[in-house]
């Protein structure tokens, strides 16, 4: 009798070890690129490692996309090339004005994530947009406290702005830490979007701290192929390749 309850505490113990590594191996940080410019959508694809893509209203005006139509074009275009989620921002700042853009924007293709300002209005809009089946991004997150409404709303993405706030002296990573702390307590779904990623090392500080996407420059992604020895190694194998067959 006590040698099959040990073997039956053995089996129960591999399973739920076998289980952790599942789960852990299930969660993989997503890359998403901040911008709206088509070319570098495409490259970034190219590289095989997109996952989807972020916009605002200052990144369209910087590609010139002007009036509600092209902008709705641009979208329909980008979305055209990624296989993964496009934050589209609502402009409006009224509850009535949010959702009535959230929902043009969420027509345009099953892709669309409506971007909601984390504010008063924004939260209600989020909730409304949950219960219809509408996903959420809620951006401009600067605290645990926003990020806790918006995941209570049921935003699908909440975006901590991580250089913004180092740029006021105040630990962008940390509060990336905080919230996903906060959501695995409370077992939150909204997903950690960590955004105003400013360099390489935001992008590992975020990873470190379990944040689910991080959405940043394509300069950014491809500083992380970046190092000084994988360069010297390469060229000493080439030279001597080159050394023995001419």
């Amino acid at each position: 009798m006590l040698t099959l309850c040990l073997s039956l505490l053995l089996l129960i113990t591999n399973n739920s070890n076998n289980s952790q590594i599942t789960d852990k191996k299930e969660k993989v940080m997503k890359f998403f690129i901040d911008t709206a410019n088509l070319e570098q959508i495409r490259e970034a694809n190219a590289l095989g490692v997109l996952d989807g893509v972020t916009t605002n209203p200052s990144l369209m005006a910087k590609e010139g996309i002007k009036g509600v139509e092209n902008q709705h074009k641009h979208y329909i275009e980008i979305c055209n090339i990624v296989d993964g989620d496009v934050s589209a921002e609502v402009i409006a700042t009224n509850y009535e004005g949010m959702i009535k853009e959230g929902e043009e924007l969420a027509a345009l293709n099953p892709h669309i994530v409506v971007k909601v300002p984390c504010i008063e209005d924004g939260i209600k809009a989020i909730k409304y947009f949950s219960n219809k089946g509408i996903r959420t991004n809620c951006t401009l997150v600067f605290s645990a406290g926003q990020a806790l409404l918006a995941a209570k709303a049921g935003a699908t993405y909440v975006s901590p702005f991580v250089g913004r706030l180092d740029d006021i002296c105040n630990d962008g990573v940390g509060l990336v830490a905080q919230i996903v702390e906060l959501y695995q307590t409370y077992d939150y779904k909204t997903q950690v979007l960590a955004a105003s990623i400013r360099n390489t090392l935001h992008i590992l500080q975020c990873a470190e701290v379990g944040a689910d996407v991080v959405t940043c420059s394509l300069s950014a992604i491809k500083g992380l192929l970046n190092h000084p020895l994988t360069d010297i190694g390469l060229e000493k194998f080439l030279a001597d390749y080159k050394k023995v067959n001419g």
